[in-house]
């Protein structure tokens, strides 16, 4: 009887992407954690244990801004679930139609936004929205909706929302191009057979489509958690680190970024923000591990 024989060649292929990946994700993740454990005493690192998430949840002074941005954080993702993921569901059920003439070129310019850089992004909205010298005012103008113009990025209870807007304008191709691949993978065969059943149009999106995509949907949505629980960049191009006007627009990465590095008068305090860093991880861990409970329990209850 021959022994079967130790395939080197899977461990030396894997061998470089774990190396990297360990070195680029896992170590930093597992440092991060670690220096949220430390805090600095008189110029020595003394452990202090979950003082620091005491501190950040509890004290007055830092649980007013880690609860500002964290609710910042569940609106910014709230206006993607709601506008992007809707919008991306519709424009790839129309550019999916066979009939549609120059699907093509109208899937690139949509998806074009979403390779540009965050601060080209930010900075051309911000020229764009701006009252002094933006377009968006005379262009309100020409079509008579002047009145409807404010200075929504210098505005309180504006900012956010226009912020959240922009990015899905950015990235609302993300999710039109995963939902059309889902939709092209359709075998024609379903199609063919609920035609026959008198199923067509939009009933057949709806009752033949949409069940099938809700897998694609599913993977769009935990992406879209975690993107916008991770994001930075163009809140920070737009608003700076500070996230103005008055922190309406800041998030869990702006405040751990200053509060990490440390901005203007503000010292930068790596230990506290590795617990702001480590806060963002257990919440986004947690996310998803809940979303993945309530689908395994879905398919548990379909089988029986």
């Amino acid at each position: 009887m021959t022994r079967p024989r130790i395939r080197w060649h899977i461990p030396v292929f894997l061998a470089p992407a774990v190396v990297i990946y360990t070195a680029v994700m896992i170590f930093p993740l597992v440092n991060t954690l670690r220096l949220a454990l430390f805090s600095k005493i008189d110029q020595e690192r003394v452990f202090v244990g979950l003082d620091n998430f005491r501190t950040l949840f509890f004290d007055p002074i830092w649980s007013e801004q880690f609860w500002n941005a964290l609710g910042n954080n569940f609106w910014f993702f709230l206006i993607h679930m709601l506008v992007q993921n809707p919008i991306g569901i519709v424009l790839a059920a129309i550019l999916s139609h066979p009939r549609l003439r120059f699907s093509a070129l109208y899937r690139s310019a949509i998806f074009v936004p979403t390779i540009l850089s965050f601060v080209i992004v930010g900075f051309a909205w911000k020229l764009i929205l701006s009252p002094i010298w933006g377009i968006a005012p005379s262009m309100l103008d020409a079509v008579g909706l002047k009145s409807l113009f404010a200075p929504w990025l210098g505005k309180e209870e504006y900012a956010l929302t226009t912020l959240a807007l922009i990015s899905v304008w950015q990235f609302v191709g993300i999710p039109m191009m995963l939902i059309y691949a889902a939709l092209l993978s359709i075998p024609d065969e379903v199609i063919e057979a609920g035609e026959v059943d008198g199923i067509t149009g939009m009933a057949a999106f709806w009752k033949i489509k949409l069940p099938l995509i809700l897998p694609s949907i599913g993977i769009i949505s935990i992406l879209t958690f975690v993107g916008n629980f991770n994001a930075f960049d163009l809140i920070y191009a737009s608003q700076g680190a500070l996230a103005g006007p008055d922190y309406s627009t800041d998030i869990l990465g702006t405040f751990m970024y200053r509060t990490f590095f440390g901005f203007q008068l503000q010292l930068g305090d790596p230990h506290m923000g590795s617990a702001i860093a480590s806060a963002m991880f257990a919440i986004i861990l947690v996310g998803v591990c809940l979303y993945l409970y309530g689908v395994q329990s879905r398919m548990r209850r379909y089988q029986l």
